[in-house]
């Protein structure tokens, strides 16, 4: 992870230079009388383009940062983001590992110098790598087969730098949605994405997870077994990742996976107070015994009082086709300005074909489903795409907005068949009684 922090800035100080530069041409072209909304999309494909294989190519706090900014990505068309998700995908398979000396120097810091006589077994080769650590399997003391998560050195410091240096780049992402308030909104995912430093608050959420879905038979969530700032000891769990179903899943798995994912997501607000917040086909897995295993809660959305109520009713309204009553819900919840000038029924066209997966009894999520959305919204020439950019996302809604188009991705990749409408009915606040 480069850690020097003149590098790393220089990497960032990149985007606004080249944001500088478009816009500059831009103006350019105006002269010549070209169609100036035409070219202010342009100018912000090319500006999430950069951004995109910018943070893709740096690890730690960029990386990071980059993957939660994948909210935007709808925003650009696919061939645009193609680099960044390529740069990310690398990045997660190819991460250096730590030498046994760090290793060993975070856990004596972490766990005691004692910590070897709290393990029967200690894998030294790292079985799997993030942005921000590595884990390690092992056999605790009585016996149980742990995940032993350790932090990389030098990971808080990247992400707090990253983090510093980006907020200050806030006129840049507004360039990606001039609708919305981005300086919250970026406000909001910094915060988040602190928290995840510290495995303690991650043990905590995850014990919360556990105890909401003890003893059910459909959802199994790892025990954590000890915690620290920088390391962390869960239940090993064995089981075929839904990324090994996306490649070669029956059609039996695939639709199973997409079920249970579907009704995990939906129910866990209602159940736990909180939403797993890191919809990653690696962070699922199907058990011999045909329950959901689910790992990584670095990533949570806290909702005391469940899931929105706002949401339900969008849904609804966007269902039915109630364009009028559903603009005026949007600006009353900050999704859209009081001030802006939008139509109901653009906003209808727009949110309309989200709610597919709604309008039958089952929905087959396609990867053609999913790529036929995002070049609707994503054609700088369509009018689905300047409606888009004229939406504002509140920053209490960014975390389940993320989990919104993270799972459906995850649906689409499975090629699952859901019955969607039922468990939306069941959990979400607001769909069937506003």
């Amino acid at each position: 992870m480069p850690r020097r922090a003149a590098q790393r800035t220089a990497k960032l100080a990149s985007l606004p230079l080249g944001v500088a530069g478009r816009v500059a041409a831009g103006w350019g072209r105006r002269l010549t009388g070209q169609d100036s909304e035409e070219i202010s999309a342009d100018v912000s494909a090319r500006t999430a383009e950069q951004l995109f294989a910018v943070l893709g190519e740096l690890k730690g706090g960029a990386m990071k940062f980059g993957q939660a900014l994948s909210v935007f990505e709808a925003a650009v068309p696919d061939e645009m983001a193609e680099p960044y998700r390529e740069a990310l995908a690398k990045l997660q398979a190819a991460a250096p590992p730590m030498s046994e000396h760090d290793v060993r120097r975070m856990l004596d810091e972490q766990l005691g110098s004692a910590w070897p006589q709290r393990f029967a077994e200690f894998d030294e080769t790292p079985a799997a790598a993030a942005s921000i650590g590595q884990v390690h399997r092992a056999r605790w003391h009585d016996g149980r087969e742990v995940a032993v998560k350790i932090q990389y050195p030098g990971a808080d410091e990247a992400l707090r730098s990253d983090l510093r240096q980006l907020m200050r780049f806030s006129r840049l992402f507004q360039s990606l949605a001039p609708g919305a308030e981005v300086k919250p909104l970026l406000g909001e995912l910094q915060d988040r994405m602190v928290e995840e430093l510290d495995y303690r608050d991650e043990a905590e959420y995850q014990r919360t997870f556990a105890a909401a879905f003890e003893g059910d038979e459909q959802v199994r969530i790892p025990r954590v077994v000890a915690s620290s700032p920088k390391v962390m000891v869960t239940e090993w769990v064995t089981g075929t990742p839904f990324s090994e179903i996306i490649n070669e899943g029956t059609r039996e798995q695939r639709d199973e996976a997409g079920r249970l994912l579907s009704e995990f997501h939906f129910s866990s607000p209602a159940r736990s107070g909180l939403l797993h917040a890191d919809p990653h086909p690696g962070n699922f897995m199907l058990l011999p015994d045909g329950r959901l295993a689910v790992i990584d809660f670095g990533a949570v959305a806290r909702l005391p009082d469940g899931l929105p109520v706002t949401m339900g009713r969008m849904l609804r309204l966007a269902y039915e086709d109630r364009s009028e009553e559903l603009l005026e819900l949007l600006r009353a919840d900050r999704f859209v300005h009081t001030d802006s000038t939008l139509r109901a029924e653009d906003v209808q066209a727009y949110l309309g074909p989200f709610v597919d997966p709604v309008r039958t009894e089952t929905f087959h999520f396609t990867r053609s489903w999913m790529q036929w959305q995002a070049d609707r919204v994503g054609d700088l020439r369509s009018p689905e795409f300047r409606t888009g950019r004229s939406l504002n996302l509140p920053p209490d809604y960014l975390l389940i907005h993320r989990v919104t188009l993270g799972a459906t991705g995850i649906l689409c990749q499975l090629d699952a068949e859901v019955a969607a409408r039922e468990i939306i009915a069941t959990w979400q606040p607001g769909f069937v009684d506003e």
